[in-house]
């Protein structure tokens, strides 16, 4: 075992000293059920500590490599079974043995890293001597490998989702006059939503979109549309969507997946605002009096081929205005009964561009459903 390319392999996958995770405490708890052991635990094997990312029946994170079990499996290819340690010349002086949980059963199976590498293992233990049959240690292997593709799984959804927000802008445009905010919150690691802001010359254009759905593959047409949005910027907003329309149509129309898009160009002169809304329908103009003023949907959903079905819309924004626009990840946060008015107290405690964050905020921490997006436009003079 090269112990270098092993601890790389670890390192790797980021999931050291990390929060729990449900999707591996779920195999950690089935495990239990099935097996009837008292104590059940994903470990990972670090330079001199054995970290557990899951665990039942052992109260504690870590514990020193020395004296674990599991450095003799990830030493070998198959389960390690252990019917009895006080009778195993081995292990029949180990710490664990001897003292708490004074350990008589273990079995354990080596956890690969994508390349092979023993990372770790999910192992079964119990204070009473047990056996297991080939059946019995089969069903153990298949629940490692479970585990091992949860881990690989989410070192995936990291990387996709470290890409996805650097494609987020992170500077917005700020032009005279104006105030731009907008933030994203994604319900998974990659988000199915996108927004994005630029300005060129005088046109200030703003998109929000949102895939139907969440997770990966949400986030590869999301970012198909950021890169097709951003294609030729002297395009027309009508080309610009017909034109997406048309890719998303011919790609995708057969997954029978849609996108909302709701885009505009602002004239930061004049304060004409041009739009084209694509079944999103969640984008308001609240005025400076305080009332709003819903902007319609000019047609129906990208990639549902209905050709040349959208229009322009446009509308003005004077001083104290502010064009928003949301996801519908937005609605799960709101008194469907009077939102308005919610989003009226929490405007006027945290002011527009607090409020932006504040929405965010709650997404997060109630771990929305729905992907969240907010993109605020503020009209200042």
């Amino acid at each position: 075992m090269d112990e270098e390319s092993r601890q790389s392999a670890l390192d790797a996958l980021k999931v050291l000293d990390t929060p729990p995770d449900e999707r591996v405490d779920r195999i950690t708890r089935l495990a239990q059920q099935i097996f009837g052991v008292p104590m059940v635990s994903v470990n990972l094997l670090d330079r001199d500590r054995q970290w557990r990312k899951s665990e039942i029946g052992l109260g504690v994170r870590e514990v020193p490599r020395a004296d674990a079990f599991c450095e003799a499996t990830i030493a070998q290819t198959g389960t390690l079974v252990i019917e009895d340690a006080a009778q195993d010349a081995f292990y029949a002086s180990n710490p664990f043995v001897l003292g708490d949980p004074h350990l008589r059963f273990y079995a354990g199976h080596p956890l690969q890293a994508p390349c092979g590498e023993h990372v770790g293992t999910l192992c079964m233990l119990d204070t009473e001597p047990r056996t297991l049959d080939a059946s019995q240690r089969d069903l153990l292997k298949d629940l490692a490998v479970w585990v091992q593709t949860e881990l690989a799984q989410q070192q995936e959804l990291d990387h996709a989702a470290v890409v996805q927000r650097a494609l987020t802008p992170r500077d917005l445009p700020q032009p005279a006059g104006y105030t731009v905010t907008a933030g994203s919150a994604p319900a998974g690691s990659v988000s199915g939503d996108f927004h994005d802001v630029r300005l060129r010359d005088d046109q200030l254009r703003i998109t929000l979109a949102d895939v139907m759905g969440k997770g990966t593959g949400a986030g590869i047409i999301a970012s198909a549309v950021r890169a097709s949005m951003r294609t030729a910027p002297e395009r027309s907003l009508l080309t610009t969507v017909a034109e997406i329309d048309s890719i998303l149509e011919h790609d995708i129309g057969d997954l029978h997946m849609f996108v909302t898009l709701f885009c505009a160009d602002v004239d930061t002169r004049t304060g004409v605002v041009s739009y084209v809304d694509g079944g999103h329908s969640l984008s308001f103009i609240l005025r400076a009096d305080g009332t709003w003023e819903h902007l319609n949907s000019t047609g129906l959903p990208l990639a549902m081929g209905m050709g040349d079905a959208h229009g322009l819309g446009t509308v003005q924004l004077n001083p104290g205005d502010a064009l928003m626009s949301c996801s519908d990840g937005l609605l799960d946060l709101l008194d469907l009964e009077d939102p308005f008015g919610q989003v009226d107290e929490i405007l006027a405690e945290y002011g527009i561009d607090g409020a932006v964050k504040e929405a965010l905020r709650r997404a997060l921490a109630v771990k929305a459903s729905d992907d969240v997006t907010v993109l605020v436009v503020r009209r200042d003079s």
